[in-house]
């Protein structure tokens, strides 16, 4: 038997603070090497963070690497155990996203990614260039203080893998393993065993499957250990990176480690016997001709020997069940563990939320008081690093710390409930029976006087005073009075932020937390600058359709019993005025129902569909239940008040990213904002088509009455009797 323990490692970097981690990277070694793994890998530019962007372009950035890397190979961080280290690397005119293999206070190799992530969110061909040269290493110059410090002047550069003296390594990173040809493959034939993927994945509803069923297959039907390091946490930016680190053994879990958490070291641990690797593979006769006929791929040669002869001492890992969360769970954890980060790293001492009483407001209450419940949980389990931020943050005195969640949220997350003579005492009693559950500091406000103020300065400059639809009043009357409304809770919710601590005594400010779902991202359907626009949106990217789902799950799981109340409640902005003929609905403003709007978004984003072949593949989905002219009209409808609303995105409040179908402008759903409102052309062709389709039903329809005569007579009458059987 070969024995073999491996550490792979979910590690909560952050972007361009290089103390903090290179402190998580060398726990995360001290971790491996106390549970005597000789194997460590950590996750893709683990050294800067995976998110600096542009502060790639700085060759700060990369001088301050070398730094770090100099720390960890100076020190005996490296000794008896193969570490992969992620940075990035200049070599002649060109900047590679690296892994840096080290073992014994040297560098073995370096291997520069080959195929880059670029669409979606990342953008890495702004910053790296990828590596091209297949069949041989290069010899890389090491900077001066490198040289010196390691006694090495050169190191093999490229692709290749690392041969010892008892196993073959190589590194697979990130994206390159979803290529249509992974290097994995030719790797495998070549002998390698180990896979070490070293990724920066981040968090999306619904993706973990994907993912894990892609190292699941690199190994099935060729064999080997693959092993996975990710980022974990919120690193400086709208994506939460959602860790799970795992191995797999010849197809089968055998290590894995949490999707979500507040620590900022996970390591994760797996015993494995090599031999069932080669066993493996020689039981497949069509791996051994391929092998055969390989393609030579280079390596480099390491005079150390990384296995173990058979003993007692080591408990091989055995196949587990896969550990996924439901979307509800999803919901609930990754935004929480979001909301931790941004808090516990940007200096604010707490949250504020407007809170209406509705499904999406009640959302981000609930995720904030599910965050108060991890925070607890963590510090129960004895993790100090949360223990120290939850201190600071919540301002306890010496000798004491969070253990209620209820008690913690009172210091850290404050609602308002900032409501009109538009609002219903449902709304206002549902966001102070949730604000209780949860345990914020809640404060009920009523701003007719401020509106009403700002109606009289109008009436005073224009002698015109608006009046709402239901009153008289036209549709710019009726969208100015709500649109008033819903800019002065915006204003006062960041006037609250910043000197609520100062009235009780507090340093520091709140972030305002905004909560405008995906689905009102998409159709424009709120206010420019109203309570949408905050420092953060936990659910920016959340349907209305998962997020009603969710507060089903958090009435149960959470214990805030309220949110069954608010979900069965039908949306509404509270905008207009109620009377009893009329109340304000938000599917009946919108024109379209939230369930389309997801239909909507998934084909616009997803399908990549313009108008004209949105409309064909809703020909097909309704057409059971819809004419061909009434799916037309629908798709205009949406393309119509999407492109008016577009520039809205350009404003939209940083949020989490949770949904493929995202609208938001900054990076992932790039598109202009000034459109041509009426799409003549693609209408047109609509329009067409809608013609074309009417004509042909009615040679359909014609064809079938003309066989009504004759010879259809007795097809029909041969049957059951039923003259409709022959329709």
């Amino acid at each position: 038997m070969r024995l073999l323990k491996v550490a792979t490692c979910n590690l909560n970097q952050w972007a361009m603070d290089f103390d903090c981690n290179v402190k998580n990277i060398k726990e995360s070694i001290a971790e491996a090497k106390g549970a005597g793994a000789v194997i460590r890998l950590g996750p893709e530019l683990e050294i800067t963070g995976y998110g600096c962007e542009d502060h790639f372009l700085e060759l700060d950035t990369v001088a301050h690497a070398w730094e770090c890397l100099k720390d960890l190979l100076l020190g005996d961080w490296t000794d008896g155990i193969l570490c992969s280290f992620g940075m990035p690397i200049i070599k002649g005119s060109e900047r590679y996203n690296c892994q840096v293999l080290c073992m014994n206070r040297k560098i073995i190799m370096i291997r520069p990614k080959m195929w880059l992530a670029n669409d979606g969110n990342y953008r890495e061909l702004r910053w790296f260039t990828p590596w091209k040269q297949k069949n041989q290493l290069d010899d890389f110059q090491l900077p001066s203080e490198i040289s010196e410090a390691v006694s090495q002047k050169t190191v093999p550069f490229g692709y290749g893998y690392i041969q010892f003296l008892d196993t073959a390594v190589a590194a697979e990173v990130c994206e390159e393993l979803f290529t249509p040809l992974p290097p994995h493959t030719e790797l495998a034939l070549n002998g390698v065993e180990v896979f070490m993927n070293a990724s920066g994945s981040h968090h999306q509803l619904r993706k973990l499957d994907v993912r894990l069923h892609a190292f699941i297959g690199a190994t099935y039907y060729r064999g080997g250990v693959y092993m996975y390091s990710n980022h974990q946490g919120c690193d400086g930016g709208r994506l939460y990176y959602d860790g799970c680190s795992c191995v797999i053994v010849n197809g089968d879990m055998v290590a894995q480690g949490s999707q979500f958490s507040l620590k900022d070291v996970e390591v994760v641990i797996a015993e494995i016997d090599l031999d069932a690797v080669a066993s493996f593979r020689g039981s497949i006769s069509s791996f051994q001709e391929q092998a055969s006929a390989k393609t030579k791929v280079p390596s480099v040669a390491a005079p150390y020997n990384l296995c173990q002869s058979f003993h007692l001492r080591m408990c091989l890992s055995g196949p587990l069940k896969i550990k996924y969360h439901s979307p509800e769970e999803e919901i609930a954890l990754g935004p929480g563990c979001w909301l931790w980060d941004y808090l516990r790293r940007s200096g604010a001492s707490g949250f504020l939320l407007p809170l209406s009483g509705g499904a999406d407001s009640s959302s981000v209450a609930a995720i904030v008081g599910c965050m108060c419940q991890l925070v607890v949980k963590e510090i129960a389990n004895g993790d100090e690093e949360v223990k120290a931020d939850a201190i600071r943050i919540g301002r306890y005195a010496d000798g004491q710390f969070p253990t209620d969640s209820k008690e913690f949220a009172k210091r850290i997350f404050y609602t308002v409930y900032m409501g009109t003579e538009n609002s219903s005492e449902a709304t206002r009693s549902r966001a102070k029976l949730l604000a209780d559950e949860i345990g914020a500091w809640h404060l009920d406000v009523c701003i007719d006087n401020v509106v009403s103020a700002l109606l009289s300065l109008f009436e005073k400059l224009t002698g015109k005073r608006p009046r709402y639809k239901v009153d008289g009043g036209s549709n710019a009357e009726n969208l100015g009075l709500q649109n008033i409304q819903a800019r002065i809770r915006m204003v006062l919710a960041f006037m609250l932020a910043s000197l609520l601590p100062w009235v009780h005594n507090k340093s520091g400010f709140y972030l305002v937390l905004g909560s405008s779902n995906v689905d009102e991202g998409l159709r424009g359907y709120l206010t420019k600058y109203d309570c949408s626009s905050a420092d953060i949106n936990p659910i920016g990217s959340i349907s209305k359709q998962d997020l009603r789902s969710f507060l089903r799950w958090a009435a149960n799981h959470l214990g805030y019993s309220s949110l069954a109340e608010v979900e069965a409640a039908p949306p509404t902005a509270e905008l207009e005025p109620i009377r009893s003929n009329y109340s304000q609905l938000d599917e009946v403003d919108m024109g379209m129902t939230y369930e389309e709007l997801s239909v909507y978004g998934r084909l616009r984003k997803i399908f990549r569909c313009g108008p004209v072949s949105m409309f064909q593949n809703l020909c097909y989905r309704w057409g059971t239940k819809l004419t061909p002219a009434e799916v037309a009209e629908k798709v205009k409808h949406f393309f119509k008040y999407y492109s008016i609303n577009r520039h809205k995105m350009t404003v939209l409040t940083p949020s989490y990213h949770a949904e493929s179908y995202s609208p938001e402008d900054n990076r992932f759903d790039l598109r202009q904002f000034l459109y041509n409102v009426r799409w003549p052309f693609q209408f047109r062709k609509i329009d067409e088509l809608v013609q074309k389709l009417d004509g042909d039903e009615i040679a359909i329809k014609e064809s079938a009455a003309g066989t009504s005569d004759g010879e259809g007579m007795g097809v029909v009458a041969a049957g059951s009797g039923d003259p409709k059987a022959g329709v």
